[in-house]
Formats: C-alpha cells, sequence, structure tokens
C-alpha cells in the first residue's frame, strides 16, 4: 500500500467524503475533467457530476479550484511549523 493512499483516506475522513468521492477528488486535484475520471473509472460522466457536487457540498466550496484548496494540503503549512 502506498502513503498516499493513506493521506487521501485521511482527508477523506476528515471532509466527510467516501471512498469513491475521495478517489474522484484525487482525480480533480490532479487536473482531470469530469469526462476523464468517468472514462479511468468507467462510469457515466453524470454520475461523476453527481459525486462532484457532493463532494463541492462536503466541502463546503462551489468550484473546482477552491475544492482543490481544500483538499490539497497546503505546503505553508509545513513551512510555518518549521519557522518556529
Amino acid at each position: 500500500m502506498s502513503s498516499g493512499g493513506d493521506a487521501e483516506n485521511g482527508r477523506a475522513r476528515l471532509a466527510g467524503l467516501s471512498s469513491r468521492e475521495a478517489q474522484i477528488m484525487t482525480l480533480i486535484a490532479a487536473g482531470h475533467s469530469n469526462g476523464q475520471i468517468a472514462e479511468q473509472l468507467v462510469l457515466a460522466e453524470k454520475t461523476v457530476k453527481n459525486h462532484v457536487n457532493r463532494i463541492y457540498a462536503k466541502l463546503g466550496v462551489g468550484s473546482r479550484p477552491a475544492a482543490i484548496s481544500r483538499w490539497t494540503p497546503r505546503a505553508h503549512e509545513g513551512a510555518e511549523a518549521v519557522g518556529d
């Protein structure tokens, strides 16, 4: 198992996302479109859109960039800890 999957699971639990939503959010953060995600996960694009809308609601955001910002660990948090 990779530590990347562990980090994904930890973020998912904190955000209240299901494992499928976490998988989709990881692909969103990697820059994939809904169509690309649907193709990769063998889902209908409408299903991906439904997941994305639920992800936005759970994260309390209204856009992809905002969702990515909430999902992705902030680099400056580590820098602040080092500077203290």
